[in-house]
């Protein structure tokens, strides 16, 4: 598993040591590949559906309904190698193992590559999963611009990534993730091990602000129209709505863009998003109401004009609490601290858990950092959530979810 995530780490390798392989551009079509290959030597059955998602299995005594594992290997700009990838190649793993073993599954066992999962080039997130699920119709997806004008079906086919399959074919009979925790809470806690028990809900908005270009120098200010200033505002705004919330509520400006962008003129227009995530929708609403009243005040006062639109609006998943009691119990087993939480970042197990039931294994990441090229895990975390992964799967098998 490390060599291959290593490897993995090769395909994108940035100059300061990170990963980047944003969905369906050359790279990370070649980390597919270098995937599909494993999974191919490992002796699985490779399927490829009509948004790009790779499923390998391995047959059961009944086929049909397996049990899934997965994740993405695509990456944000400049990532590091686990977030993704772990969950892939350590759910290859667990499939070679049977392989190997001889070991016979009841239920068929999968792994699962999605598409676009960091929904940097095309959005929303989670896209692959999103379609897979039924949430979003192929058409609807297939016409998804880039933000380098092209169509996710024109990518998928000049990359010879669009495949026949149809999309929610197979209902599987679970679907576990495993994936590093992107955050602080199991390293603060000295936990191995995160029974994930849910995913915040997520609201991104973008705003663009616009105001009136002038010349720095010979404005008054108390005749200025700043884009630039009624975006700065908001970003304070943002902040003060998570404190107005309270506990569990988070906000966060991305983006900010300035035009015309130069240092002797008011800007005219600014174009930002807003993140705003709670694992309660009533709260969650509550923040999208406080946001739009804070930003019809700030027109009002700045003499600016608005245009918002709602990027990804995703509600707060709870996942199935048998399998996550399955996970905290076998940590228990094993005596390694196990920590019920729910998961701050977004997955393609959120997507999942509408078709099937779902959780997700978290690892501690160093620090909490992710989607930065310090990410990291020790082998040794890597290889306990590996070790639950495998046994969580093993009593799924015996059908205890029935």
């Amino acid at each position: 598993m490390h060599e291959r995530i290593a490897s993995l780490a090769h395909i994108g390798k940035t100059s300061d040591g990170g990963s980047r392989r944003i969905a369906l551009t050359d790279d990370d079509i070649a980390g597919r590949n270098l995937v599909i290959s494993w999974m191919k030597d490992t002796g699985l059955d490779v399927q490829v559906d009509q948004i790009g998602n790779v499923f390998a299995t391995l047959k059961g005594e009944v086929e049909g309904s397996p049990i899934m594992m997965g994740s993405h290997i695509d990456t944000v700009g400049n990532g590091g190698h686990l977030d993704g990838s772990y969950g892939v190649i350590g759910g290859l793993e667990i499939l070679a193992a049977y392989k190997e073993s001889g070991k016979i599954n009841k239920h068929d066992l999968c792994v699962a590559i999605f598409t676009n999962e960091e929904g940097v080039r095309f959005q929303p997130d989670m896209l692959g999963s999103l379609v897979y699920a039924g949430g979003m119709s192929l058409d609807d997806a297939h016409n998804i611009i880039s933000t380098d004008g092209k169509t996710i079906y024109d990518e998928l086919t000049r990359t010879g990534t669009l495949g026949s399959m149809v999309c929610g074919s197979i209902t599987p009979y679970a679907f576990i993730e495993l994936h590093i925790e992107q955050g602080p809470v199991l390293e603060s806690k000295n936990s191995q091990i995160g029974a994930v028990e849910g995913v915040q809900g997520i609201s991104w908005t973008g705003v663009t602000f616009k105001g009136q270009s002038n010349h720095a120098g010979t404005t008054p200010m108390n005749l200025r129209k700043d884009a630039a200033y009624a975006a700065s505002q908001l970003s304070v705004a943002v902040r003060e709505i998570t404190k107005i919330i309270g506990s569990g509520q988070v906000g966060t400006v991305g983006v900010i863009s300035p035009k015309p962008n130069l240092i002797n003129v008011v800007p005219g227009e600014v174009y930002m998003t807003v993140d705003l995530r709670n694992i309660d929708e009533k709260k969650l609403k509550k923040a999208e109401d406080l946001l739009k009243q804070k930003i019809k005040h700030i027109c009002l006062a700045e003499k600016v004009n608005v245009e918002t639109e709602q990027l990804v609006r995703f509600k707060p998943v709870n996942f199935d609490k048998r399998i996550s009691n399955i996970i905290a119990n076998i940590s228990d087993e094993k005596g390694l601290q196990c920590t019920r939480l729910n998961s701050g970042a977004g997955h393609d197990a959120q997507m999942m858990a509408r078709i099937c039931p779902t959780s997700m294994v978290f690892v501690p990441s160093k620090d909490g950092i992710s989607h930065n090229p310090r990410e990291y895990t020790s082998k040794e975390h890597l290889n306990y959530g590996l070790q639950i992964l495998y046994e969580t799967i093993n009593r799924i098998d015996l059908n205890l979810l029935d």
